[in-house]
Parts: structure tokens; C-alpha cells; sequence
């Protein structure tokens, strides 16, 4: 085929779902799909590698997301798992960054307040969160705690009359440098259980400064929170988080949300990759038209229908209400490996032009790392796995 004959903005499957798993979804959800797609397409799309070029999170976004209605999807809005997976894949597929301000806001923040608060609570706080007048962050990580927070967390709570006193610090918090809200998660002094509280920002002692120098998720503004002698009233304890058992019901469902997001990430790298070698010419043809592109090609569509495969039922499981965390932690191993492997077939496809962001995979690229790492690093999913199926834990 010439390059004249190429009509590149009508090439086949233009959605990469070679095996149509998106015809699983109900009629509504394709209908709501099509529309997050179009508001993607026109509101997201356009601005992405700015604002990572800039490090900087475009605010007047927010406004916009909140009338498109995201938050909650499931829980709030009657959608099914499958559909909020698919959702936030294409939410990656459009900018990894915006998907990951509001993963963290409605699944990290969000999740918390819809698992571990009380009815009362949530009754006061969710309207606003649903509605994003108040924007959330979630502090879990510390900056001599990561894979070991579960047991190592060094934030700690102390109760005093009808409050209680938070010290510590957080590091990695994604939105906290304009979040309104902050779920910390802190060690009570009294029972030596990690217990979860909602901090206003503007409260006394509590400090964020944004994290500077990133080489993914530029976008976002990750944060070190200090919180030094913070007075939480007793009432923004959330009433059912009372342990790390009780953390990790959010974490495994967010853990899924992340490797939805390394589909997207790979539909991404393909999207870019198949156009630029449909519109790329050397030695006179597209190198399209050569047999080792198609072959990176057809690796890169195989990872992302492999992992596409594995996510969807998954999720299908999720809303049969019996998924487990060793699942999950598979699922978030498996699928972030793939997709590591993807993009870097993408930015080789792109030679010299894979580095620069003018041509997006390199800020493709760039934000899998995170993706890799976060939600549980590649390392300690893989031995959540291998525990599971020996019934041995390697995890010191």
C-alpha cells in the first residue's frame, strides 16, 4: 500500500480493542464511554504534554471534570467494575497524570471515606467530594516507608480529650499540594494500629511542599507533608479504620484501578506508535510497511490484549464480590510489566523522535515508571502472588 492510499485518521481498529471486550459493557455504559472519550478528546488531549512539560496541573480542568461527573462511578453512580476499569484506561489513554489526580482523588481519597467512614460522616463529607468542591489526597507513604508501611508506618496519633495529635511526615502524596482534604494514615500511640483521619489542609502544623525534578507524572504535583503537633477533632477520625487490615480494603481495589491504568498506558504507546510508523516514511515507503515495525507493533497490541484479558476478568470478579488481594496483586505485577515492555518498543519504534515529548511516547515513556512502582512495587506484588499459590511468604 503507498503512503498516499494511508488514511491515518480511519485506520482499523481504531480503539485497539482487537478482541471487542468494550461489547461486555451494557448499552449505557458504551453510551457514557463514548461520551468521556469525546470530553478526553477535547479537553484533555490538547493540553497533556504542556502542562508535563510545564510541571504544572491545569486548575481550570478541575471545574470541567466535575461537570462530566467522574467520581464514583461504581459505588455512587451504579456502574459496574468493568466499566470503571475500562474508564480509567482511557482516562490514561488520553494523560496518565489526569488519570492519576483523580485515582487518587476518588479511588485513594474517595474509597477511603466510602469504606472506613461512618454513615454520619460520609453523609458530611461525600457531597462535596462527589461533587469536587473539596479535592482530596491520600498520606500513606513516608519517606522512610513504602513497601513496609503496613507494619513500619512512623506517623503517629496520639488521643487527648476530644482530639487527637498527629506528628510525622508523608511523602509522594499526589494532588496535596492543593488538595483541600487529606486521608493520613497514622500509628495510635495507644494500641500501636494504624488509624486513618481526614486533616484539613489549612489546619495548623500541617505543611506540603511539592516534590520538584520528576521524570514522570509531571503533571501531577506530588508533595513531603510534615504534620507537626496537628489537631484533629475526634469526628474526623474515620470511624472503621482501625487497622492496616482496614487500609489495605481500599488498596486493593485501588491496586486494580493502577493496572487498568497500565492497559491504557499501553493503548497510548500503540496509538502513537502504529500512526507515526503508518505516517513515517523512509527509504521511500511508510515503515509501516516493514516486517520487523509490524512486528513490534503486533507485541505491543498482544501485551495490552493480554493485559486487557486478565483486567476484565478481574473486574468481573470485583463485581461478584469475591476478587481477591493475591489477584489483584497479580494483576498489577503482570499488567505493569507488559506495559514497561511496551513502551519501550514504542519509543525504539520512534528512534531519536522517541525522546523528545513534541511526539508523546517519550512522556509515555517517562510516566509507565510511576505506574510500575506505585500501588505496590513490582517486587512486593509479586511475592503477595507467590505467597498465595505456595502458601509460603517470602516477605521478610
Amino acid at each position: 500500500m503507498s503512503k498516499a492510499a494511508i488514511d491515518v485518521n480511519n485506520l482499523p481498529y481504531p480503539d485497539g480493542d482487537f478482541f471487542a471486550f468494550e461489547q461486555l459493557l451494557s448499552g449505557k455504559e458504551r453510551d457514557r464511554l463514548a461520551e468521556v472519550r469525546e470530553f478526553l478528546a477535547r479537553e484533555v488531549k490538547p493540553i497533556a504534554v504542556d502542562c508535563w512539560n510545564r510541571a504544572e496541573f491545569p486548575m481550570d480542568l478541575i471545574p470541567k471534570l466535575a461537570e462530566i461527573d467522574l467520581v464514583s462511578p461504581v459505588k455512587r453512580q451504579g456502574y459496574s467494575n468493568l466499566f470503571a476499569g475500562i474508564l480509567h484506561a482511557e482516562m490514561t489513554r488520553a494523560d496518565t497524570s489526569i488519570a492519576t489526580f483523580l485515582g487518587v482523588h476518588d479511588g485513594l481519597f474517595t474509597g477511603s471515606i466510602e469504606a472506613l467512614a461512618s454513615q454520619e460522616q460520609q453523609e458530611a463529607w461525600l457531597p462535596d467530594i462527589y461533587a469536587l468542591k473539596k479535592i482530596g489526597a491520600f498520606g500513606l507513604t513516608e519517606p522512610l516507608g513504602g513497601s513496609d508501611v503496613a507494619g513500619g508506618t512512623r506517623t503517629t496519633a496520639r488521643r487527648e480529650g476530644d482530639s487527637w495529635i498527629l506528628n510525622g511526615a508523608k511523602r509522594w502524596i499526589g494532588n496535596a499540594t492543593f488538595s483541600d482534604w487529606v486521608v493520613i494514615y497514622a500509628r495510635d500511640l495507644a494500641d500501636n494500629q494504624v488509624k486513618g483521619f481526614l486533616v484539613d489542609t489549612k489546619t495548623e502544623g500541617y505543611s506540603a511542599s511539592k516534590i520538584e525534578n520528576k521524570i514522570s507524572l509531571r503533571t501531577v504535583q506530588n508533595a513531603d507533608i510534615t504534620l507537626e503537633n496537628v489537631v484533629v477533632p475526634d469526628f474526623f477520625k474515620l470511624a472503621n479504620a482501625n487497622s492496616f487490615r482496614d487500609t489495605n480494603k481500599v488498596l486493593k481495589v485501588t491496586r486494580l484501578s493502577v493496572a487498568w491504568q497500565a492497559v491504557g498506558q499501553q493503548l497510548a504507546a500503540f496509538d502513537v506508535a502504529r500512526r507515526y510508523a503508518v505516517e513515517r516514511s523512509q527509504f521511500g515507503r511508510p515503515i509501516a510497511s516493514f516486517q520487523l515495525v509490524q512486528h513490534q507493533l503486533v507485541q505491543m497490541l498482544g501485551n495490552a490484549v493480554s493485559s486487557m484479558g486478565m483486567m476484565v476478568r478481574l473486574s468481573q470478579l470485583e463485581d461478584e464480590g469475591v476478587a481477591k488481594d493475591e489477584q489483584s496483586a497479580l494483576a498489577k505485577a503482570f499488567t505493569t510489566a507488559r506495559m514497561r515492555e511496551s513502551v519501550a518498543i514504542g519509543r525504539s519504534l520512534l528512534g531519536g523522535n522517541g525522546i523528545v515529548t513534541d511526539y508523546e511516547m517519550a512522556k509515555i515513556f517517562s510516566d509507565a515508571e510511576a505506574i510500575y512502582s506505585y500501588e505496590g512495587t513490582q517486587e512486593i506484588n509479586t511475592l503477595v502472588t507467590g505467597r498465595a499459590i505456595t502458601g509460603i511468604s517470602a516477605i521478610v
